[in-house]
């Protein structure tokens, strides 16, 4: 959520970017409750302060006035938290500005390419994709999947349940190593989180929802892991706060009906690493841990030996609250192409205003946090790029040599 002074001072470049991000703001009616709101509280506060001036005599004129501002003060108190709800609601529909780096642009197809790492594989035989390859090394089990979860469930079996485990383990012990927090964060969380985080009310329609406990399924570890220090202030010395957490994450995908069905590259149910940094409000400060976060994911991969690629995200696709996103693409052979498998996004102060998180600055002042967070690695989808980048001819399949200690040997076939 924005300042609405920041709003205000800014108000053409809170439209444009509104614009740019493909969203719908009912800007007059916001600035019309804004002043509505400051009326209401501005009358209030008169009538409080003369109500603490006559509480003091004991006349019965006195007496009667008090009774009188009494009921005065509760119809303008209820009119006061009924507009100020209305204006909640609307400020939750303005989305963050980007910075001035982010390139402009309606859709996916204006990201920018700005680095590759490796080439796309290259095979003297015909490769499989991950369905023929998993089918054939008995790795995922799609039909008992489907029977026993209904659409896009699965099973990850053999060695391809043992990888996922070593991944998770290995990144987890990377990112530790290199000062983060772990964690394993809740799936099901309130709904404060995702007004927080910035998902509702934009994305509601994605996420599932158990109407029964008041509790969502979050998507991803950020939900709950960016709502740890909500409410609570911190000291500017004991920040920044770094974390990598492994959750399972539940998605409807509920606007992606009819793509990416096959496979285990769009699902409904996985398991993922997700890194959250919660800094000060120093935008080169946080513009420099964004490129950590970035860097964190690329070694994975170089770890992993996968091609890959960096865009950086226009405005269009980028997402409501994100001041600047990077997203990874790895090379997948199947797709004959290269497909997202990380996502890195800095928002400014956006979430923690909503959340309500806050530090004391070393010259005592008080201001809202900067809230960053990256995919450190998601599984199954991870898999995609190694089965398909590491198939032989002979129809196994080599295990990157960095996760062969977890599992015990080199290569997988039947």
């Amino acid at each position: 959520m924005l300042d609405i002074k920041y709003i205000r001072d800014n108000l053409e470049l809170c439209k444009t970017a509104a614009v740019n991000k493909n969203r719908v703001v009912d800007w007059d009616n916001l600035l019309t409750l804004d002043d509505t709101r400051k009326e209401l509280i501005q009358k209030t506060e008169v009538l409080r302060a003369e109500r603490n001036t006559i509480s003091r005599e004991r006349s019965d004129e006195g007496i009667k006035r008090g009774k009188a501002i009494k009921d005065e003060l509760k119809k303008l108190e209820d009119e006061l938290r009924q507009t100020e709800e209305q204006f909640l609601a609307a400020m939750l529909t303005v989305p963050n500005v980007p910075d001035a780096s982010v390139p402009v642009g309606k859709d996916e197809s204006e990201n920018v390419e700005i680095k590759k790492w490796g080439e796309p594989t290259i095979f003297d035989f015909t490769p499989k994709d991950h369905i023929d390859l998993a089918k054939s090394l008995d790795l995922i089990d799609f039909e008992r999947g489907a029977k026993v979860g209904g659409s896009r469930a699965y099973f990850l079996k053999n060695e391809a349940a043992e990888i996922e485990v070593a991944l998770m383990f290995y990144t987890l012990q990377k990112l530790v190593a290199k000062g983060y927090t772990p964690l394993i964060a809740p799936s099901l969380v309130k709904e404060f989180t995702f007004v927080g985080n910035g998902q509702f009310p934009w994305g509601k329609e994605e996420v599932y929802s158990i109407p029964k406990d008041d509790v969502f399924l979050a998507g991803t570890a950020e939900v709950p892991v960016t709502a740890y220090y909500s409410d609570e202030m911190l000291i500017e010395k004991d920040l920044p706060k770094k974390f990598v957490a492994y959750s399972p994450c539940f998605r409807r995908e509920a606007g992606s009906y009819g793509k990416d069905t096959r496979g285990v590259y769009r699902l409904h149910q996985f398991n993922k690493i997700e890194q959250v940094i919660i800094s000060d409000a120093e935008t080169s400060t946080s513009l420099t841990l964004h490129e950590e976060l970035l860097k964190n994911s690329e070694e994975i991969l170089q770890d992993l030996k996968l091609p890959y690629r960096v865009l950086l995200m226009c405005t269009g696709d980028m997402g409501e609250p994100q001041v600047k996103k990077y997203d990874i693409e790895t090379w997948m052979p199947g797709r004959n192409g290269y497909g997202e498998t990380m996502s890195n996004s800095f928002m400014g102060d956006f979430q923690a205003r909503r959340l309500k998180i806050r530090y004391k600055a070393k010259d005592g002042s008080i201001k809202f946090c900067h809230t960053l967070n990256n995919t450190a690695v998601a599984s199954p989808r991870i898999l995609v790029a190694i089965f398909e980048n590491y198939q032989q001819a002979d129809g196994s399949i080599l295990i990157p040599e960095v996760l062969q200690p977890f599992i015990g040997k080199k290569v997988i076939k039947r």
